[in-house]
């Protein structure tokens, strides 16, 4: 019998139905205009809010990939719960969704898992983690077959995210996409959400990761999935993949009105020649 990681946040961040669920996902999707042609797509940055808020943001990236022929799809998130050293990867075999099941991929699983200083096979440090499941009912609504590892950062500190790159160069080839799952900042006016915003905006658009993790550390900036960020952006460095384009931006308050307590999103993409 078959371990299955069930839905913690259907009904909450998104809906249940299945029907409704994909409808909503195919609305956002054709919502979402291209800028542009991004050939050798390496990655996405991409936001993990509830629907409502974030959705049509992250229908931006994911509408870039629809029908591409990825068999893998890394997503690495930051822990919500829960904070531990290192890096955790889920060692069972499907994750649920109410649009079906997503396989994990058990060999670059396996193959992670190798790396005993700081990967931990671990249960407890996914159940319960939103960022990771809001980006399946997206990938499943723009790919055919494809199966998941799925990565949580328990520490996000830079040593971590170099550690983690090393790691994932040995497993990402021409087949391989990484999801780096990411809100912004927090709980700002909406000037502030829109000016911190900003400077993480143009690092990512400059490629400069380490000013960007200087910046987050002194929180002149703030992404809460910023070590997945970084980390998928020294991934992509090593493999020639350091073009970027912001695809959309966007806050809490263009949805509840509310402009004194703000949440910031981000689609954007990383790609290659």
């Amino acid at each position: 019998m078959k371990n299955l990681r069930k839905p913690f946040v259907a009904g909450a961040f998104y809906p249940s139905d299945p029907q409704k669920l994909r409808s909503e996902v195919e609305e956002f999707l054709s919502l979402a205009s291209s800028k542009g042609n991004y050939p050798e797509i390496f990655g996405l940055i991409s936001p993990h809010a509830g629907y409502k808020y974030s959705g049509k943001t992250a229908a931006y990236g994911y509408k870039l990939i629809a029908g591409k022929n990825y068999e893998t799809v890394i997503i690495i998130s930051p822990s919500h719960f829960k904070y531990f050293p290192g890096v955790s990867v889920y060692p069972f075999d499907e994750y649920y969704t109410p649009l079906g099941v997503v396989e994990v991929d058990k060999q670059k699983v396996n193959l992670l898992a190798e790396e005993k200083s700081f990967i931990v096979l671990g249960e407890e440090e996914q159940v319960k983690e939103h960022a990771i499941e809001v980006q399946l009912p997206f990938l499943q609504c723009v790919l055919g077959s494809f199966k998941i590892v799925p990565i949580v950062m328990g520490d996000q500190k830079k040593i971590y995210c170099d550690k983690l790159s090393k790691k994932l160069e040995e497993i990402v080839d021409d087949k391989t996409l990484i999801v780096a799952s990411s809100d912004l900042s927090h709980y700002y006016s909406l000037y502030e959400a829109n000016r911190m915003d900003s400077i993480l905006q143009k690092r990512i658009l400059e490629f400069d990761y380490d000013h960007l993790y200087n910046e987050l550390d002194i929180r002149r900036c703030e992404a809460c999935g910023g070590g997945p960020i970084i980390a998928t952006m020294i991934t992509a460095e090593k493999l020639n993949k350091t073009k970027t384009e912001i695809l959309n931006y966007s806050t809490s308050a263009d949805v509840s009105g509310d402009t004194n307590r703000v949440v910031g999103y981000l689609s954007a993409v990383i790609y290659g020649d």
